[in-house]
Formats: structure tokens, sequence, C-alpha cells
């Protein structure tokens, strides 16, 4: 059977299916094994929209166990040109605040053992990762959150850690004294394989706590993170439901391009 055609795709939790009426679930399978679940593709604002949560159905796999290459690779088999990457994410800094959102702008990568390429070889394949998200999509991002009154920061690193442990107080410290933002554990290789497959990608950081080597910080615990984000879980819909009309039909940034004399 042949799969519907879709144009953006979201990596996120089962409850942004609430967003599309009707939605169709569709099985994707991928030369890397099965994905997370099954996707939910319908509509938003005459927008063909492919939702999959990348924990599962029912957050079973923890972070450093998803297969990012199955997830985004059944984006592509959609023919999803872009993905919105919405999640939860700690504070390196005191500017940023529980309840803020952070379009990221680059990543720091401290993962480790997790398959984070689609060009294995014989054809040596090297892809410009110097500004690994989409700029014409951030900039959409900025201006859809500012319209909505959420605080939002139009730039940040964030830096993947493994987990599913979170950070020691002194890793923390040592995150912060570089000037990174945020902190993560799926933004890597989930953003990469997508500039990979040239597919733009777009983070969106929902702050949930200040990571543990924040001055006067309590150390972070899961339960405080589901609480925040949940709390805020109508914001990440509603800019979601503003983005998603106002994303330009043409792609004319550097992600569309990506592979272009990138083999040997």
């Amino acid at each position: 059977m042949s799969l519907p055609q879709v144009e953006i795709g979201v990596f996120g939790g089962s409850g942004f299916y609430s967003l599309m009426e009707s939605p169709t679930e569709v099985r994707v399978d991928t030369p890397y094994g099965a994905p997370s679940s099954s996707v939910m593709v319908g509509e938003i604002a005459g927008r063909t929209v492919a939702f999959l949560p990348r924990h599962g159905m029912q957050h079973q796999f923890p972070p450093h166990m998803i297969n990012y290459r199955a997830n985004v690779w059944a984006m592509k088999a959609l023919g999803v040109r872009r993905i919105i990457g919405p999640n939860a994410c700690g504070s390196l800094q005191a500017h940023v605040k529980p309840g803020d959102f952070v379009i990221c702008d680059q990543f720091v990568d401290r993962t480790w053992g997790r398959k984070d390429t689609f060009y294995d070889g014989p054809t040596t394949t090297h892809v410009s990762s110097a500004d690994p998200y989409c700029p014409a999509m951030r900039a959409v991002a900025v201006n859809a959150a500012r319209g909505l009154g959420i605080t939002v920061h139009d730039s940040g690193t964030v830096v993947v850690i493994q987990g599913p442990r979170f950070s020691t107080r002194s890793e923390s410290r040592w995150f912060a004294s570089q000037g990174w933002e945020v902190i993560n554990m799926t933004q890597y290789p989930e953003s990469y394989l997508a500039r990979e497959l040239e597919i733009c990608y777009c983070n969106i950081s929902l702050i949930t706590d200040h990571d543990a080597g924040a001055e006067g910080a309590e150390p972070v615990t899961n339960e405080e993170v589901v609480r925040v984000f949940s709390e805020n879980n109508q914001k990440v819909k509603d800019l979601l439901f503003s983005m998603i009309p106002a994303l330009p039909a043409e792609r004319a940034c550097v992600c569309a391009t990506a592979l272009e004399g990138a083999s040997f």
C-alpha cells in the first residue's frame, strides 16, 4: 500500500494528536528498523502534518534507546520536508527561566554510541552541521511565539547529554561556564539526521527546570519536569498551531541542498 504524502512532521508526545481532527494511523517500515510508533497523519490549517512520539506511545523508549534513524527515515518516506521538534529541556543560565521557550540555533553533542548517520559507506559523505537548525523555520517559530505572548529566546545552544541520568552539579556548572543555555537528551542525533536527508528542522525547547549546577537550584527530578511541561503543554500546542500555517511553501534555506558537494 502506498504511503500518504505529508509536508510537515512533528516529533512530540501523544498529546499533540489532539491538534488534528480525525488523524489516520500509518505504519512505516524503514531500513533501520521500526520507528518509535506508528505515525499519525492529518491536517492543521490546510497543511498535511505527521506526528510521531519520539519516546513511543507509552514513553517506553529512554533517550539513549530511541531509534532516531528509523524515526527520521519514516518522516522522509512520507515526503516530509520540515520537522518541528518540541521537547522538555533544562536551563543552564539564570536568565532562561522555567516556562520560557528557547528556539535553539546550535547544539553541542555529549552523547556516545548512538547511531547518528545514514552514511556508513561505501560512499564517504560529510554533511555540514555548522548551522544545524533551519534559519527560516526558526524565524517563523520566534515570530509565532511572540505573537502569542510567550516568553521566547530567539537563539541558544543546547548541550545534549546521553541520559537517562541527569547531570552532576559539576557537569552542570561546566556546561553553564561555556555559556550554553539549554540541556537536553534527545536533540542529537535527531536534528542532525534530518539535515543528512535535506529535511529542515526546528528545535523548540520548553524550559522545565534549572539544571543542578545553577546557583540555588534544587536537583532536577523527573516529577518536576513532567509537572512544568504539563502546565505549559497548551502553549506548545498553540505555538505549533500558529507556526505551521506560517511556514513558507518553498524552501530557500541551506537545509534543502545540504547534500550538494558532501560526497566523495
